[in-house]
């Protein structure tokens, strides 16, 4: 998506964008969401505020990236995983629980801990915009569209949604 954005004639200097979920990996390691951000934004500039995830407190640099949020976010990007978590809200993660931060970090999830934004943080959005594709989220789709709150992402709170799935997806 950012790659499409990228080429759009954006006043990238106004735009900032606040991550949402980040694993604990090395700055410009290949799974972080921040390497794949800057490197799909190419030239633009907009300002990036990462999630300081390489910190040795990694509950205090949470509490930190909390303390940079905005009262409103005007957009927020999610996406849809298969088990039906967004950001790094993960099924069965104390995580989901946290309802006295705005920022938080996870258990261990494929392999890696993550810092996320809370349900708390994304009801601030005005706008949630969910990208879904590929055929192994057909269920996790069906059941954001009917509202399941049973799934992380039907948990997910905002002003307004817009949902864009591919095909695949919609089966």
């Amino acid at each position: 998506m950012f790659e499409k954005l990228a080429q759009l004639d954006v006043a990238w200097a106004d735009v900032v964008i606040y991550q949402v979920d980040e694993r604990i990996a090395p700055f410009g390691d290949a799974t972080r969401n921040l390497t794949h951000l800057e490197y799909n934004l190419g030239e633009n500039q907009p300002t990036i505020v990462p999630m300081p995830v390489n910190e040795e407190d990694l509950d205090a640099a949470a509490a930190s990236y909390a303390q940079l949020l905005p009262d409103r976010f005007d957009l927020v990007h999610l996406g849809l995983g298969r088990d039906g978590h967004t950001a790094s809200l993960i099924p069965g993660d104390p995580v989901l629980e946290v309802r006295d931060r705005l920022v938080a970090v996870t258990g261990v999830y494929q392999g890696e801990q993550r810092m996320t934004l809370t349900y708390e943080a994304l009801a601030r959005a005005d706008q949630l915009l969910w990208l879904v594709t590929g055929d192994d989220k057909r269920n996790a789709l069906a059941a954001l569209l009917r509202g399941d709150t049973s799934i992380p992402a039907g948990a997910v709170t905002a002003g307004a949604s817009l949902v864009m799935a591919d095909e695949a997806a919609l089966a």
